[in-house]
């Protein structure tokens, strides 16, 4: 038995969470009304047709009274891992499959809980802890549960006991199934095959000889089997940022001045998941599309001033004198939360105390609300 968890317009969901006035109206998350895509938007914008990847402009002419925020990338991060500590904490296998969706393995677990009542447990807990809307839906593999999700939004869940998946499929439109995208679902309406069901009237010959091996796949599909397995989560081992500008430069006291906002963001990122970087990577691309980088090992620290003179020294190593540099990049790896505790205390209470109180500023006015002097230097 698979669980699929997906929290319902996870984006959205958190701007109210954060400005309960949004709740309740048509919201779109996705830059400004004027360019850019619709990163995500509320049931009640659906409702005027618009939907993620449609271009804004599109969007604000189905719903001209539409409100557009901006997004807070470190807040859908930080929800994100609220629910997965959640998740973890309880489940035996899971696979994080997206910042808003989750696959559990609930195999064996018959023996110890009641699967059912253990999953409307754990997506109540997720509901009460964190204010979020998540569905869920639970079938023998992965593919039936996601589409139980699909048709348990928003905000429920459904099971589909074993041995039901050809009934629970059979009426549902084609393009349920994951992987269906536009021109496939075009192709399967001239072949007559309007909801799942329809594929099991089609000889498989006929369907191998349209669509190929995937018209077998579809057939297996259409039957509810499904092989694809869970991949345990494993925490991400870098983090990292890069900025292609809007014009290329050769001005020293811009990109120092990008070189330590950059450094000051992936710094601020690793403290937020309570983990320490042993090696930072700076990327140069140049307007040529030649792009180079380098990295060195160092002592473990999520501290902005013991990462900036080590990233402005790869940067003068890398960089070819006069060139307009395109785009610039951070990186850290050799994650671990192993040396947190021990490097906290070797001598460094006050600066633990003193990066704590600067990421408190930020989280209450904004991360660029405060930022390292060394950014206005051209060295």
């Amino acid at each position: 038995m698979i669980a699929h968890f997906d929290l319902d317009a996870f984006f959205v969901s958190v701007e109210c969470l954060n400005d309960p006035s949004l709740k309740g109206k048509p919201l779109i998350v996705g830059g400004s009304r004027e360019r850019g895509v619709v990163a995500a938007c509320s049931y009640e914008a659906r409702k005027f047709g618009i939907h993620s990847a449609m271009p804004m402009h599109r969007a604000m002419q189905l719903c001209p009274q539409a409100l557009v925020v901006k997004g807070s990338r470190g807040e859908y991060s930080r929800y994100s891992r609220w629910v997965t500590d959640i998740i973890a904490e309880k489940a035996p296998l899971f696979e994080k499959a997206s910042i808003d969706e989750f696959y559990i393995d609930l195999s064996g677990m018959e023996r110890f809980h009641k699967p059912y009542e253990w999953t409307i447990a754990l997506r109540q807990e997720i509901i009460d802890k964190t204010g979020l809307n998540i569905s869920f839906g639970m079938g023998s593999g992965k593919m039936i549960a996601k589409i139980a999700t699909d048709e348990a939004k928003p905000n429920g869940y459904l099971i589909i006991p074993p041995g039901k998946e050809q009934e629970f499929l059979s009426p549902l439109k084609v393009n349920k199934i994951p992987g269906v995208g536009e021109q496939t679902y075009r192709n399967l309406l001239e072949m007559g095959i309007e909801h799942i069901g329809d594929i099991l009237k089609i000889p498989p010959t006929v369907m191998e000889q349209r669509l190929g091996n995937y018209g077998l796949e579809l057939i297996q599909k259409a039957l509810g089997i499904s092989n694809s397995r869970i991949h345990s989560y494993h925490e991400a081992k870098s983090v990292s940022t890069e900025n292609t500008f809007e014009e290329n430069t050769d001005d020293m006291g811009f990109l120092m001045k990008e070189l330590v906002r950059m450094t000051e963001k992936v710094a601020y990122e690793l403290r937020e998941d309570n983990q320490m970087a042993g090696v930072i990577a700076v990327k140069i691309r140049y307007p040529d599309f030649e792009t180079t980088s380098r990295q060195t090992t160092i002592p473990y620290t999520f501290y902005d001033d013991e990462l900036i003179p080590v990233a402005k020294e790869l940067f003068h190593k890398l960089y070819r004198k006069g060139m307009k540099v395109r785009l610039m990049g951070v990186r850290l790896t050799e994650l671990t939360n192993d040396a947190v505790q021990t490097n906290l205390f070797m001598d460094k209470q006050k600066k633990a105390e003193l990066y704590k109180a600067i990421d408190n500023v930020k989280v209450r006015f904004g991360r660029n609300s405060l930022g390292a002097a060394g950014g206005k230097e051209s060295n």
